[in-house]
């Protein structure tokens, strides 16, 4: 077994064990995890326990990047959300989400494309800013005109303390679960990456792979894949909140 599920099972006991006990074994090849089960949260005490935030990056109108087989970003970023989501709160954690179906979240009345997407994305900030002890996790896919370019990285902003620890405690989950040659580096992100930028609370952009690389993107477009990724954001987000609970 690999030394990062080692340690994820380590800190987290009773039933939350139990499903990452599942998780584990989905991961490595067993394909159904303890659906329709019911956890209650095993996560220890606190008043400063975080909130977890998560957003599936565009959505509706919006398809975002596509992959060399024309699979838009928008329902890959979704499928592995909704499996990131469900390994946090059978393990107790508070999760709330910006989208978790096909849909832009503009106000309504709201007309023309480019106001629809400023007013999609300033309720996605003002859902990141909604609490003071809240931790982000925006979910993408990367693409580049050179289709050898693959692997996941994390772009995190310095203005916020944590999320630089945060951005390299999930890149090191990749290497470790699941992307062993990725030799990437956490990056800074600007004022471009609107969410990540803007953010008031600890919060990384994860671009989970390159939807131009065929290999990569064919991979990214199963659910097993899909569910591999969510694990590994799962279990660098889980190592990072157990260093401040």
């Amino acid at each position: 077994m690999n030394k990062m599920v080692k340690k994820i099972a380590k800190r987290v006991t009773g039933l939350c064990l139990a499903i990452s006990v599942g998780i584990t074994a989905s991961y490595f090849g067993t394909t159904k995890i303890m659906e329709n089960a019911k956890f209650t949260s095993v996560i220890k005490e606190s008043k400063e326990q975080p909130i977890i935030i998560l957003d599936s990056g565009h959505g509706g109108m919006d398809g975002g990047c596509s992959s060399v087989n024309g699979t838009p970003e928008k329902g890959i970023n979704l499928n592995i959300m909704l499996h990131l989501r469900r390994f946090l709160q059978v393990c107790g954690y508070n999760v709330e989400v910006t989208r978790d179906t096909d849909r832009s979240i503009h106000d309504d009345g709201i007309e023309g494309i480019a106001n629809q997407k400023s007013s999609d994305m300033d309720n996605r900030l003002a859902l990141f800013n909604k609490y003071d002890n809240a931790v982000c996790i925006s979910i993408h896919q990367n693409q580049f005109t050179d289709p050898s370019y693959s692997g996941a990285q994390m772009f995190y902003s310095n203005q916020i303390k944590g999320s630089s620890a945060l951005a390299q405690s999930i890149q090191d989950s990749f290497v470790s679960l699941l992307q062993p040659e990725n030799k990437r580096e956490i990056k800074l992100c600007g004022k471009e990456l609107f969410l990540c930028y803007y953010s008031e609370n600890p919060t990384v952009m994860v671009e989970c792979g390159f939807l131009s690389n065929p290999d990569e993107a064919a991979l990214l477009e199963t659910e097993e894949y899909q569910q591999k990724v969510a694990f590994a954001i799962f279990g660098g987000l889980e190592q990072y909140l157990s260093s401040i609970v």
